[in-house]
């Protein structure tokens, strides 16, 4: 997406990751973006106000109290005159003012102004982040709409290693993309809403006489606490799929009679088993290029999660589709954010958020090329193969499993070649996820119509027959509405 013509507030405040502002500032201006640079006195440590006022080329905003920069572009002209302000980093400190609303600072002041979009880009020490104030205050800018991405797993400064980096300037620049490119998101869905009420109506005119469960799944934090309407609770709900009285209609019989949902059977659309929830699919492959001809990649088709998001959609779910590059098309009733690199779907994925339930069927690529030539690569004349260094890349499911707006339920997948459920397992303690589908890949099944798959889960594993991968998708999206119904 082009930036053009967009205008950024680059709000940098005090941390030792300040220094990759200036890539991001950068970045913005490649893109077509204006960029004004907004300097605390905690960023003006890390980095000279000469440096981004150089990058950004336009005049740097530091000092609420002075009478010149006050005259000549006042912190109220700051908040009008943007599409978008983002705080990178987002400090411990700054966050904690943000949450509490302080003005006594230039940005704390534009921040409180400015009735627009917000994007916090946090990074701070591992411990840091964790502690419940931190969560707390993270909870309440979520509450007021406010969008983030990152911190990320890896070495922090201090020697120490933990969720705490600093988003890469590249994943951050495509979260801004995806805000901006968006201009309704955040805002309040009318659509949901009027359906939830006409849900708790139904309910109430039934007569069963139980309390209403939130319609909105609490958000998880570091170390199993969750979020309900900003409030931090302790609590572990790992999910395990769970006998419940079943709904009016399943996944496969919408699926099997080709008509909209709401009129299988004369099912109202109120009565639909995931109406009024939010659920997040990834599908396909991520392409990580080489250079602008060459790029890594893998066989995924994206059949099979692009079945699951159009079963989802089918039981009445709001279903956001972050799809790799892929050849079929996009299932109908979803929206789909086309991205190519796993840095832009996880950007996409946090821009998706919150959600109900998130299931991560794409195939990401775990390594990305060090350097990505801007000229095509050409063949020695002694045929020797370049050197390849490769880094990782982010790990999607691990991150949206430890995500201050973890979904409710989280499942993911796992292409294995052998030894299927024992790999399967392993990850799913590693990534913190709920369930893991894990399927044989070692046949046909990358860009077949079948697949045999296990639901894994931290109490069972659930032998599924070999099915079409649409009747696959059913099945897990039954599962999924049960689960949250209950």
């Amino acid at each position: 997406m082009s930036l053009q013509g967009k205008r950024v507030l680059l709000v940098v405040s005090g941390s030792v990751a300040a220094y990759k502002a200036l890539e991001l500032a950068r970045l913005l201006g490649k893109a077509g973006a204006t960029v004004t640079g907004l300097l605390t006195a905690g960023g003006a440590r890390f980095v000279t106000p000469h440096a981004l006022q150089a990058i950004t080329g336009r005049s740097l905003a530091e000092d609420l109290w002075s009478l010149r920069q006050e005259a000549e572009r006042g912190h109220i002209r700051l908040a009008r005159e943007t599409d978008l302000v983002v705080v990178a980093p987002a400090s411990a400190d700054r966050l904690a003012r943000m949450a509490a609303g302080m003005a006594d600072d230039l940005a704390g002041a534009v921040l409180l102004a400015w009735d627009g979009p917000v994007l916090v880009a946090p990074a701070m020490n591992p411990t840091m982040w964790a502690h419940p104030a931190t969560g707390a205050n993270v909870a309440t800018l979520m509450a007021r709409g406010v969008h983030f991405i990152g911190p990320e797993d890896g070495p922090m400064a201090e020697a120490e290693s933990g969720t705490g980096r600093l988003s890469e300037p590249p994943a951050i620049l495509a979260a801004i993309e995806a805000v901006l490119s968006d201009p309704d998101h955040g805002a309040p869905d009318s659509a949901l809403e009027d359906a939830l009420d006409a849900a708790i109506a139904a309910q109430a005119e039934e007569g069963e006489g139980r309390p209403f469960a939130a319609h909105r799944a609490p958000r998880r934090a570091e170390g199993g606490s969750s979020f309900t309407d900003g409030v931090p609770h302790a609590a572990d709900h790992r999910a395990d799929p769970v006998e419940t009285t079943p709904s009016t209609f399943s996944a496969s019989q919408a699926i099997g009679a080709e008509v909209a949902p709401h009129s299988v059977h004369g099912t109202a659309p109120g009565a639909l088993p995931l109406n009024g929830r939010h659920v997040l699919v990834t599908s396909g492959p991520t392409h990580e290029p080489l250079d602008p001809v060459r790029y890594i990649a893998n066989r995924s088709s994206g059949k099979q999660g692009h079945a699951i998001a159009a079963a989802l959609a089918a039981l009445g779910a709001r279903v956001t589709l972050v799809s790799g590059p892929v050849t079929i098309a996009d299932p109908v009733g979803v929206t789909v954010k086309h991205v190519e690199t796993a840095r832009e779907m996880l950007a996409a994925c946090e821009a998706a958020l919150p959600a109900d339930a998130a299931v991560f069927a794409a195939a990401v690529a775990d390594w990305r090329p060090a350097e990505v030539a801007g000229q095509k690569m050409k063949k020695p004349a002694d045929d020797a193969a370049p050197p390849l260094a490769l880094v990782p890349n982010p790990d999607i499911l691990a991150t949206l499993s430890r995500h201050p707006r973890r979904p409710g339920l989280v499942v993911g997948f796992a292409a294995e070649t052998e030894r299927v459920v024992e790999h399967a397992r392993a990850k799913l303690a590693r990534k913190g996820c709920d369930w893991i589908v894990a399927n044989d890949v070692s046949g046909d099944v990358m860009g077949g119509a079948e697949n045999l798959v296990h639901l894994v889960t931290a109490s069972a594993v659930e032998d599924w027959p070999r099915l079409p991968k649409a009747e696959v998708a059913a099945r897990l999206a039954d599962r999924i509405a049960e689960t949250l119904r209950a």
